[in-house]
């Protein structure tokens, strides 16, 4: 069966898109690589929806997918995305090919680490990956742990550790959340009361919260026993004599996510740097990228959050379901207010981004023997050797050079920390050439053998 669309990834902007262009009377197939719909966001053990958000929007969208007959194929994960001359061949793990005309990238992302001594240890982890045993599988990762980097996600993962029990022994934020208050336009009342309601949690908790500090180092025999905990100066540098230790079995760190964008890049698709510094999808007001008939909706085209996920998959299905041919599965005025929307959560989002960057200074905490690639264990020396001594200019020649990158995660983690590096050493900014060196994949799924040998 050849479907109007395909879209990739459960998450709320897949979800979104679906629906909306099924209602509109497109065949759909929505593949998701997760076991259940919901994404990140959504990740649930059962249908309780205790520790949930807008747990009502999503048993709705859950609803009308089944109610409109989208084929929904959950573990599937798409490996590869080809375009053919009617449309796209999506080659999905465990099942055969799925042919659309048009495809909805909906991938999301995951967290961006910037390395520091010690983070090699085990207990060291992602706030994404704490939040995700806990919501998936009930485990802590820790009995007491350091949460820490920047951006508001920090204060969820922290409070949904603590609900489970665990303490936590301090939310350090690399950011400075007071920058909100120079443009209290853009922050909506839901966000300030989320806020406020995760800042009485850690307040009846007394979990300490400091703002321009940073973990930028960890410590123990086999595990982390322990972090360094700095205060940051503007220029985002460890300020001298701050550091002290904080005793912990666990560390959640993490600077903000990286899009999912392996499918998009292998189509070719555009891309570009966003406010945060990560690499996105190039895409128009109406969610098309630069290729025909290749649409993106939330974290892929910059980290936003759930609602502006929301609202892009509803805007983007309805676009992707006129361009089939079919009527709009909205009035006109409706799509207005969904553009008004997404407008107003992208200044949202680029001013999260500018008050939870990266901190400047981070290149300054790491020392020559500080690990930038964990799976080839590459030190920081080695590719100060290969910018300095070998002449290497960008960092598809660092990679080449001393194989950061080419290890188990390919990139995922530390390729743009390396990018970073390459660039600061090489005398100039980050640019989006440098990420995609990292970003690119062939097969953006780890597959079995047996899958690229089957005939089909």
């Amino acid at each position: 069966m050849r479907y109007d669309l395909a879209v990739v990834g459960g998450g709320p902007a897949g979800l979104a898109a679906a629906v909306t262009a099924a209602r509109a009377g497109c065949r759909v197939a929505l593949l998701d690589s997760a076991p259940r719909l919901g994404g990140q966001y959504w990740r649930h053990q059962d249908d309780s929806g205790h520790g949930h958000r807008s747990w009502d929007t999503f048993s709705a969208l859950r609803a009308s997918l089944l109610s409109w007959q989208v084929e929904y194929r959950p573990g599937a994960a798409v490996w590869f995305v080809e375009s053919d001359p009617d449309g796209f061949t999506l080659q999905q793990e465990g099942g055969p090919p799925v042919t659309a005309a048009r495809v909805v990238i909906a991938t999301g992302a995951y967290d961006r680490s910037l390395p520091f001594p010690g983070w090699e240890l085990p207990g060291v982890v992602t706030p994404g990956a704490a939040q995700a045993l806990l919501k998936g599988s009930g485990v802590a990762v820790g009995s007491r742990v350091v949460v820490a980097g920047a951006g508001p996600f920090l204060l969820p993962v922290a409070a949904g550790l603590l609900s489970a029990g665990v303490q936590v022994a301090g939310v350090y934020e690399a950011g400075a959340p007071l920058r909100y208050a120079r443009r209290p336009g853009a922050l909506a009342a839901g966000k300030l009361a989320e806020a406020a309601g995760y800042a009485a949690t850690l307040a009846r908790h007394r979990v300490p919260y400091r703002t321009r500090h940073a973990v930028v180092a960890a410590y123990g025999s086999g595990a982390v026993a322990s972090v360094a905990v700095a205060r940051l100066d503007r220029r985002g540098r460890p300020v001298e004599g701050s550091r002290r230790p904080v005793e912990c079995d666990a560390v959640a760190v993490g600077y903000g996510f990286t899009p999912q964008l392996e499918l998009p890049l292998a189509l070719g698709c555009a891309t570009q740097l966003d406010v945060d510094g990560s690499l996105v999808l190039t895409v128009d007001i109406a969610g098309r990228t630069t290729v025909p008939g290749v649409y993106a909706a939330g974290e892929v085209t910059g980290v936003g959050g759930a609602e502006l996920a929301l609202v892009e998959g509803r805007l983007i299905g309805a676009v992707a379901a006129i361009a089939a041919g079919r009527p709009a599965p909205m009035p006109e005025p409706e799509l207005d207010r969904l553009l008004a929307a997404r407008s107003a959560h992208r200044r949202f989002a680029a001013l999260m981004h500018r008050v939870h960057a990266p901190p400047a200074g981070w290149l300054s905490w790491l020392a020559d023997e500080t690990l930038l690639c964990r799976c080839e264990e590459v030190p920081v020396s080695a590719v100060r050797a290969a910018v300095t001594s070998l002449g290497a200019t960008d960092a598809r020649a660092v990679k080449g050079l001393c194989r950061p990158g080419m290890g188990w995660c390919q990139g995922r983690v530390c390729g743009y920390p390396t990018a970073a590096l390459t660039a600061d050493l090489s005398g100039r900014a980050l640019s989006a050439a440098d990420l995609v060196t990292f970003a690119r994949r062939p097969i953006a799924h780890p597959v079995q053998l047996g899958e690229l040998a089957a005939p089909e």
